[in-house]
This record gives C-alpha cells, sequence and structure tokens, in this order.
C-alpha cells in the first residue's frame, strides 16, 4: 500500500504536508513511503508494523528525531546510509527486522556506528563506551546497490559519486584548522579531490592522506556530547596502540635475551 498525501493529511489533521511535525502510521500495511520526500519538516515519525524495505525517501527528513521502524522489511542494514544525513536523529527502533540477523551485538555495534549520533536504540540507551566500541567495531554501512545518487547529503545538497563521504571537503577549510592546530598547510597539488578520475588503488591512497585532515574538519560541528564520544573513542584507540607497542617491545626483549643466552 502507498502512503498517499490524502492519509497524511487525514492523520495528521493537517492542510499541508510541510506543516505536518509528527505522523503515526502504525500498522498500516504500508509498502510505499516516497511521499516523505515531500515532507521535510517531519520530527517524529512512528512506521513500525508495515511492510516497508527501503529508507531512501527518509533522506530529505532534515529535522527527524525520532523514528520507529519496528517489524517492517528492511532486508539490509545498508539501508541506514540513507539515514546518515540525519544529524537531529536521537531515536531509532529498528528491532524485527530482516536487517537485524542473529548476533545482535554485532547489528548494534553496526548501527551505532553508522549512526552514533544515536541516544536510544530499540529502546535500550546507548552509552558513550557503547559508541566508542562501535566506532572500533562495528562494521561499515556501505551504500545499498542500485540506490538513486541524487539522495540529499548532510547539508541538504545533492550528493555525487562521493556520496556521504567526509573526505570531500574545501582545502581553504581544511589549512584553516590546520593552521589553528600548528599543522602545516596542505598544498594544493596534494589536495586532489576523491570524486577526479582516478584508478582505485590512487583514491584508497588518498584516502588515508586526508583522513586527519577529515577528521580535524568535521570536529568542528559538533558538539559537546559528541565530542566526549570522539574523546573516549581515541582513547580506547590510544590504549591499543600503548598494548600492542609493549607487546612489540617484549617481544624483542625475550628475542635478544634468547640471543644472549645462545
Amino acid at each position: 500500500m502507498k502512503l498517499t498525501r490524502k492519509l497524511v493529511l487525514a492523520k495528521a489533521k493537517a492542510s499541508d504536508l510541510e506543516s505536518v511535525k509528527k505522523l503515526n502510521c502504525w500498522g498500516c500495511n504500508l509498502t510505499d513511503i516516497s511521499i516523505f520526500s515531500q515532507m521535510p519538516n517531519i520530527e517524529v515519525l512512528t512506521l513500525s508494523v508495515n511492510s516497508i524495505s527501503s529508507l531512501s525517501p527518509l533522506a530529505g527528513c532534515l529535522a527527524l528525531t525520532e523514528l520507529y521502524l519496528r517489524r517492517n522489511m528492511i532486508p539490509s542494514l545498508s539501508e541506514l546510509s540513507h539515514l546518515r544525513p540525519l544529524t537531529r536523529l536521537r531515536v531509532l527502533w529498528l528491532a524485527e527486522n530482516p536487517c537485524c540477523g542473529t548476533d545482535s551485538s554485532q547489528y548494534r555495534l553496526t548501527v551505532l556506528r553508522c549512526l552514533p549520533r544515536l541516544q536510544k536504540l530499540d529502546n535500550q540507551v546507548v552509552t558513550e563506551d557503547e559508541i566508542a566500541l562501535a566506532l572500533m567495531e562495528g562494521e561499515e554501512v556501505t551504500t545499498p546497490p542500485g540506490s538513486n545518487q541524487n539522495q540529499l547529503s548532510s547539508n541538504g545538497l545533492p550528493d555525487t559519486e562521493t556520496e556521504n563521504d567526509p573526505l570531500n571537503y574545501n582545502m581553504e577549510e581544511t589549512n584553516k584548522i590546520r593552521e589553528e592546530l600548528g599543522m602545516k598547510p596542505l598544498s594544493r597539488d596534494k589536495f586532489s579531490s576523491l570524486s577526479s578520475p582516478s584508478t582505485r588503488e590512487t583514491k584508497l591512497s588518498l584516502k588515508r592522506t586526508h583522513t586527519l585532515d577529515a577528521v580535524l574538519l568535521l570536529l568542528r560541528d559538533l558538539d559537546e556530547e559528541e565530542l566526549h564520544i570522539v574523546h573516549t573513542a581515541t582513547q580506547n584507540r590510544l590504549q591499543t596502540y600503548t598494548l600492542d607497542s609493549e607487546t612489540f617491545k617484549d617481544s624483542q626483549q625475550t628475542q635478544k635475551t634468547a640471543e644472549i643466552q645462545h
């Protein structure tokens, strides 16, 4: 069943789609929710107990803060890529969908890696430690095959080949941040766009080169709560490096001792 303009206005008791901020379509046997591409101001949306399989129509609902999708037909967690632009989304209920799989722990980490701003997932509060773990151990969510190339990005503008890619940023702004942090600015020849024609190997090399700059740029958009999450994740990552370094040193010392004894 397709969700129509007439049905939305009747349920929300509104005169136009743009004025609708809350909508409850629980158990309406819905399969087509394309109408939401015309509803940018929706804030709280209940779509549980339907037959929805694609989340692409929600990519432009930038005001959305709560989304309830329990018991639908969402086939893969790759559909969550359509929710990345929704920076205000804090509550998501996705349980009892095919995409959840059988490993509930890995499912949760993967969702939180894709949507680290969530405060509650499947009616369970999200902790900072959980987010930090998700950023390290959650699986990367990719865009579903055959998805529309003209999805909205986090700034509300159409994306190109580098959809939702934090590395597609401005050189001047990045260098300004590097200067503030006492780092050397990047030269123009090193600041090649990932969207320009090149081989896969070159793109991967450029991505590794500019990852730090992308992180520094994104830090400016984070609020205090989100910065704490990054801080926790960074500390955990540093502890891993410290443990690896100590293990390596112990291994070297053991090898030297063995050589001396022989």
